[in-house]
């Protein structure tokens, strides 16, 4: 019979255990707690105690300070299907229109092995960065829908039991309209998907993106399917989706989980207004998945200055309305956002800069970890209990204030088996050519 194994001493996020477990002692003022862990067949099997190094003798902190790990987090929005085209097709303004000019170019010669050799790519990514689940949003219009579909389903089968891929169809809300979208909603629904759609700038007549939604809901409901939409990503009209989809959800007492992503043109409203609708948005359980990078880098620009607003979706007034809030890379390398490698512990520093979410706080880690878990339907929340995953993210920081001061390294335990290490760090190719001292 196996035998447990135990782990090294680690600092963890104290929401991140198993709220029932006693003796773990008070978290310090970063939210940690000093624990022990072991493992047996890829699960815990014992969450102990550890005596914590920061509260002996000031000459011993240094010597026994632990690294701080956290369950691997969530990406709950991605585009995987487009990843590493932004050198193609360049999007040089940083605009929204250039980047639907460059994504319909794009989209024209997409082929099947194209997607399948950068999506794999991406996931790599994901997987030796500590990501266990990714939901990607999928082109399903024109000559780019079947092989973006046929690579993805693919690679969701390549992947299973490693990382979980969860695939969202992306369409014009009124396209669930037509024959054509409910012929479409059928296949998503047979390939365990999920249904998506655009509603913002420019904006269809309300009538129009109204019954859009009146029918992607009806369509959901009779085929078991969640929902997850791209919403107000746009620099007008504030809030004015997300209000719309609020009040239809409650008019048709529709139940299909339900998440509204980006939600990002919230950020223009007064405080009493946007109160009032994260008020009416918790009222209606929809969930927010906000991206903070992908906004920041399109919206507000204005003839090349400086945007004197930055335009995202109001996360804490959400939270404190009661409404779930993840937060997603978005983009990667496409004509919609430059930047980015599927690297959560690298978009939970930017956050931390950018919208003032901060992890020592359990509001601040949830986006990452928790909240995702829960928007997602995955069956571990990310939470640490006996019995759940042997999957771990260690980080070589020893506090938050290490961790947002220089990008640390990283080891990742899967199923209590850790993953190769990353290679050491070698000198870059482009700088080989330059003298250095021996």
């Amino acid at each position: 019979m196996s035998r447990p194994e135990q782990l090294p001493p680690l600092l963890m996020p104290r929401a991140l255990l198993d709220p029932r477990l006693e003796g773990l002692g008070p978290a310090d003022d970063d939210g940690l707690v000093a624990v022990r862990l072991e493992h047996l067949e890829g699960r815990i099997s014992a969450i102990q105690p550890w005596p914590d190094p920061r509260h002996s003798a000031p000459q011993q902190r240094a010597v026994a300070a632990l690294p701080l790990a956290i369950t691997p987090p969530v990406e709950p929005h991605a585009h995987l299907d487009k990843t590493f085209t932004a050198a193609a097709f360049a999007n040089r303004e940083g605009t929204v229109a250039g980047a639907f000019a460059a994504n319909i170019h794009e989209s024209q010669s997409r082929d099947l092995e194209a997607v399948l050799a950068r999506a794999e790519q991406g996931l790599e990514l994901a997987w030796s960065h500590g990501l266990r689940s990714i939901r990607s949003h999928v082109d399903s219009l024109g000559a780019a829908a079947d092989p973006s579909w046929e690579a993805l389903t693919t690679l969701r089968q390549r992947w299973a039991g490693r990382l979980e891929l969860q695939l969202v169809a992306l369409v014009p809300v009124q396209h669930w309209l037509t024959p054509a979208g409910e012929a479409l909603a059928a296949r998503v629904a047979a390939a365990a998907g999920i249904l998506g759609g655009v509603i913002g700038p420019p904006f269809a007549s309300r009538r129009r993106d109204r019954d859009g939604v009146v029918a992607l809901l009806r369509l959901a409901e009779q085929l078991g399917c969640a929902v997850d939409l791209h919403i107000d990503e746009g620099s007008s009209d504030p809030g004015r989706g997300v209000a719309m989809v609020s009040r239809e959800r409650l008019a048709q007492r529709s139940e299909v989980p339900l998440v509204c992503s980006h939600a990002s043109s919230m950020a223009l409203l007064a405080a009493e207004p946007c109160q009032r609708l994260c008020d009416t948005i918790a009222a209606a359980s929809i969930g927010v998945i906000a991206l903070p990078t992908t906004n920041l880098w399109l919206l507000g620009r204005r003839a090349g200055r400086t945007p004197l607003q930055r335009i995202q979706a109001p996360i804490r007034q959400l939270q404190l309305a009661g409404v779930e809030v993840a937060l997603g890379g978005d983009n990667v390398q496409d004509p919609w956002y430059p930047g980015g490698a599927f690297d959560p512990i690298e978009l939970l520093r930017l956050a931390t800069l950018i919208s003032h979410v901060v992890p020592w706080q359990r509001q601040g880690l949830a986006p990452f970890t928790t909240a995702p878990s829960r928007l997602l339907g995955l069956a571990w929340d990310g939470v640490l209990r006996l019995g759940a995953p042997a999957d771990l993210l260690v980080l070589g920081a020893s506090s938050w204030g290490q961790l947002l001061a220089q990008a640390p390294q990283r080891r990742v335990l899967r199923g209590g088996e850790w993953l190769p290490p990353p290679p050491a760090e070698r000198l870059s190719p482009l700088l080989a050519c330059l003298p250095h001292q021996p």
